[in-house]
C-alpha cells in the first residue's frame, strides 16, 4: 500500500508518501520560522494562510518527482487535532476532498498518535511500550497498550517543554524558533556556574512544570556579563536542569508503568525536543539503568512531518478503524480520550 499523510497542525506544512513495507517515498516539510521569526511565536492566521499557499504545490510536486498519480495512492491520512483550528482546517480539507474526488480510503490522526507511533516507522517497536512525548505544545508520559489504546499517565502542568526552550531562548536573544539554538549555546557554557531550580523533581508523581524555571531564568539574565556569568551558563544550566528532572520522572514511569500494567519492554521518546543530543544522552543513560531498550524517531522525524502522520494512518486502518468525511478539526484532543474519529 501507498500512503499520503498531509500535516499541518501548526507552522509546518508537509505532505509524505510512505508504503506499508516502511519506506519513506517522499517527505517534504515547508517551514514557516521566517515568517514567525519577527513575533518571536507562530502567528495563528499567517500560519493557516501559508498553509493554503503550499499545500497543492507540495503535493503536485512529490507526484511529478516521484513519478506517481494520485490514483496510485491508497490511503490518506491526515491531522484532525490537536492543533491550530486554521490549520487543521486546510489540511482536513484537502485530504478529504482528495479522498472524495478520488474515492481513496481516509482517516483522520490524532497529531499526538502520530509523534507516538513514529519509531514503529523506523523501528522495531513492539507494544506495549511507555512513551515520553516532549513537544512544543506536550510534554506528557503514555502507556502505549496497542494501537488506539493510549493511557495518560502524567505530564507538565504549565508549559510544554519545547514551548520552555523557545521562551528561554528568546530570554537569552536568540532568534526563533529557538530550542536548537539554545541547545548549541549551552555546548559552551558552565553549568555549575548558575543554580537554577529543578520545580517537582523530587515528587513522586509524574507531574512536571517548566514555568517556574523559565521565570528562574528570566532573573538571572540580569546578571549576564556580571560576577563571570555569560548566556552560555545559563543555558547550558536549563539543560541540565530539564534533563535531571525529566531523567527523574522517566524512572518514575517504568516503575509506575510496572505495578500498573502489563510488563513491557521498550521506551519510546518523540516530539521535537526528542532531537536534542544532550537530553538523549541523559535519558538514553537512565532508561538502560532501568533494565529498558530505549528508541528515539530520527531527528528529522522528531518534528512535526507528513510520514508520521501516514504511518499512524495506516496502523489504524490495519486495525479496521476508519473515519468518515464528516470528521471535523479538534483544536483540542486529548491523546487518551481519542474516541471515535468523527
Amino acid at each position: 500500500m501507498k500512503i499520503l499523510g498531509i500535516e499541518s497542525s501548526c507552522d509546518d506544512t508537509s505532505i509524505s508518501i510512505i508504503d506499508s513495507n516502511k519506506n519513506i517515498i517522499a517527505n517534504e516539510i515547508i517551514s514557516q520560522n521566517q515568517i514567525h521569526k519577527d513575533y518571536k511565536g507562530v502567528v495563528p492566521e499567517l500560519a493557516a494562510r501559508n498553509h493554503v499557499l503550499y499545500i497543492d504545490i507540495i503535493l503536485k510536486r512529490i507526484l511529478k518527482k516521484q513519478q506517481l498519480e494520485i490514483t496510485d495512492i491508497d490511503l490518506i491520512a491526515a491531522t484532525a487535532g490537536p492543533g491550530l483550528i486554521g490549520g487543521l482546517l486546510v489540511g482536513l480539507t484537502f485530504a478529504k476532498t482528495l479522498s472524495q474526488v478520488n474515492r481513496i480510503p481516509f482517516i483522520g490522526v490524532n497529531h499526538l498518535e502520530g509523534h507516538a507511533l513514529t519509531a514503529r516507522l523506523t523501528n522495531e517497536v513492539e507494544y506495549p511500550f511507555l512513551l515520553l512525548l516532549v513537544s512544543g505544545g506536550h510534554s506528557n508520559f503514555y502507556y502505549i497498550s496497542d494501537v488506539n489504546d493510549y493511557k495518560f499517565l502524567g505530564g507538565t502542568l504549565d508549559d510544554a517543554l519545547g514551548e520552555a526552550f523557545d521562551k528561554v531562548a528568546n530570554i537569552l536573544g536568540l532568534d526563533f524558533p529557538g530550542g536548537p539554538q539554545l541547545e548549541l549555546l549551552a555546548i559552551e557554557g558552565d553549568y555549575t556556574k548558575v543554580s537554577l531550580p529543578k520545580p517537582l523533581i523530587n515528587i513522586k508523581s509524574l507531574d512536571m512544570s517548566f514555568s517556574g524555571l523559565k521565570t528562574a531564568v528570566l532573573n538571572y539574565s540580569s546578571q549576564i556579563d556580571k560576577n563571570n556569568i555569560s548566556g552560555c551558563d545559563i543555558a547550558a544550566s536549563f539543560q541540565k536542569s530539564v534533563a535531571d528532572i525529566l531523567c527523574k520522572k522517566i524512572s518514575l514511569a517504568i516503575h509506575a508503568s510496572h505495578k500498573e500494567y502489563s510488563s513491557f519492554k521498550n521506551v519510546v521518546v518523540s516530539g521535537g525536543v526528542a532531537a536534542n543530543k544532550y537530553l538523549r544522552k541523559k535519558i538514553i543513560k537512565t532508561v538502560e539503568l532501568n533494565g529498558k531498550s530505549i528508541f528515539f524517531p530520527p531527528p528529522r522525524l522528531c518534528t512535526d512531518n507528513g510520514a508520521m502522520i501516514a504511518w499512524a494512518g495506516y496502523e489504524l486502518y490495519k486495525a479496521g478503524i476508519k473515519s468518515n468525511l464528516n470528521i471535523k478539526a479538534k483544536p483540542r484532543w486529548p491523546l487518551e480520550s481519542i474516541g471515535e474519529r468523527v
